[in-house]
């Protein structure tokens, strides 16, 4: 049996997070993952709801060294906790506040004491192929479907990825935004700091004096984790920003104006990440050098009429994905966006993504998303519709400046302006959010 460790080897006394009261050494985290395996619940699956980064990661490993599985929802509705429920009756969950977890059994984090250092050994080892945890899509448009994930791909993607971004050569600081339990915030700040040596602050900052509150909390170099969403907030913000080595962004797709105000703004390089729950990462790209994406060692793609997939690496098997993708002679790729976001009006051809780029990019747009209803005007005729904040802007004068940048065909009508939008704490708007901000406003604004 092929077995993994459960950490990188490194000296037990090194750094593997940062909390509020200071440094957890490696010896600490594993005193901890230890102390709470014990006090776990019979249940094999395990409902991660942990906020606090460190505590989540402690649960994991918990769940590792106790072949537990690792649930990690992208959403926490009721209605979810219910479906899951439903596929693992032995769940429990870990939480570590005052989450309303209904009546499913509840573990809430325990004290666990001080680090007994004379029971701590040798890092453990855990079997390639153990189920560590289940990732689970979005759910936007239906029942949220459930990815398992082995113990060896995992940190065969925790390798590739700290390879891509080099930060296999030196140990950086990691302060993300994003929760834990998305993909995204799982590889790159939980995977990244128990197989690239990249302690994280155990916060998950969202307002932008959190943010840079948490990068002023860890050492130099550091690498911040986040979403367009967060950059944005961010730099608007008009804060002194603390020096970083590296920015990676991912969820959705970056514009090439806010990178490159980014990276003016830190002063540091910014990556984004592209992948699926599905497929975990699959390629990356400095996106003011390129807009084409280089794929992650040992990922192939292939493609079959207009369906592309991806396969090989920490990719565990060959997956359909679910965007339109031009494969390049040198095996790069260019991405034009969701198989499910592309438009077709009258013959023209584009895709939302496309459009939410105009449309943020606009002078004064602070954010803003289109949706396409899925049912026609009474013309006949598909209307997009957009969701808009910007103060100071009224419908006219950013129509104007959008017939600038798009095919008029594609105007929004009607276009709602709003003081902000509904995103989740990955930045994103579901498209479940955005058809009942339809249903609400579009009734009474003017078209």
């Amino acid at each position: 049996m092929s077995l993994v460790p459960l950490l990188a080897p490194a000296p037990l006394d090194d750094i593997f997070a940062w909390r509020q009261n200071g440094p957890v050494s490696i010896a600490d985290f594993l005193a901890d993952t230890f102390a709470l395996a014990a006090r776990l619940p019979a249940g094999r699956h395990m409902l991660n709801l942990c906020q606090d980064r460190y505590r989540f990661t402690v649960g994991l490993a918990a769940g590792l060294v106790s072949d537990r599985i690792s649930l990690q929802p992208a959403s926490q509705s009721p209605e979810t906790l219910r479906q899951i429920q439903a596929a693992s009756p032995d769940v429990f969950c870990l939480c570590d506040n005052d989450f309303d977890s209904l009546d499913l059994p509840r573990l809430d984090f325990p004290e666990l004491g001080a680090v007994d250092r004379e029971n701590i050994g040798e890092i453990p080892l855990i079997p390639a192929n153990r189920t560590a945890v289940r990732l689970y899509t979005s759910g936007s448009t239906g029942t949220p479907v459930a990815h398992d994930k082995t113990w060896g791909f995992i940190v065969q993607s925790a390798y590739a990825e700290a390879e891509r971004l080099g930060i296999n050569r030196q140990v950086h600081h990691v302060v993300g935004t994003v929760p834990a339990q998305h993909s995204f915030g799982f590889e790159s700040t939980v995977l990244l700091a128990m197989h690239a040596q990249a302690p994280f602050w155990a916060g998950k900052p969202f307002y932008p004096q959190d943010i840079v509150a948490a990068l002023n909390a860890v050492p130099q170099p550091r690498m911040l984790v986040t979403t367009p969403f967060h950059l944005s907030a961010l730099l608007a913000a008009g804060l002194e920003l603390p020096p970083v080595a590296l920015i990676l962004s991912a969820t959705a797709p970056l514009s090439a104006q806010l990178a490159r105000d980014a990276e003016a703004s830190f002063g540091a390089p910014l990556y984004e990440i592209y992948g699926s729950t599905e497929t975990g990462q699959v390629a990356s790209r400095q996106t003011t050098a390129d807009q084409a994406w280089k794929l992650l060692p040992d990922v192939r793609l292939r493609q079959e009429e207009d369906v592309t997939f991806a396969s090989g690496g920490h990719i565990e098997r060959e997956i359909a994905l679910s965007d339109v993708i031009e494969i390049l002679p040198d095996g790069c790729f260019i991405l034009h966006g969701r198989h499910a976001d592309l438009i077709n009006i009258a013959g023209k051809r584009t895709s939302l993504a496309y459009l939410n780029h105009q449309i943020c990019a606009v002078p004064g747009v602070s954010d803003a998303a289109f949706f396409l209803p899925d049912e026609l005007n009474p013309d006949g005729i598909t209307r997009l519709c957009a969701f808009v904040v910007a103060p100071g802007l009224n419908s006219r004068q950013l129509q104007a400046e959008l017939r600038q940048r798009v095919d008029p065909i594609f105007l929004p009508r009607p276009v709602v302006f709003m003081d902000a939008l509904p995103r989740n704490s990955t930045g994103k708007l579901p498209r479940k959010q955005l058809l009942e901000l339809f249903n609400e406003k579009v009734g009474h604004v003017e078209r």
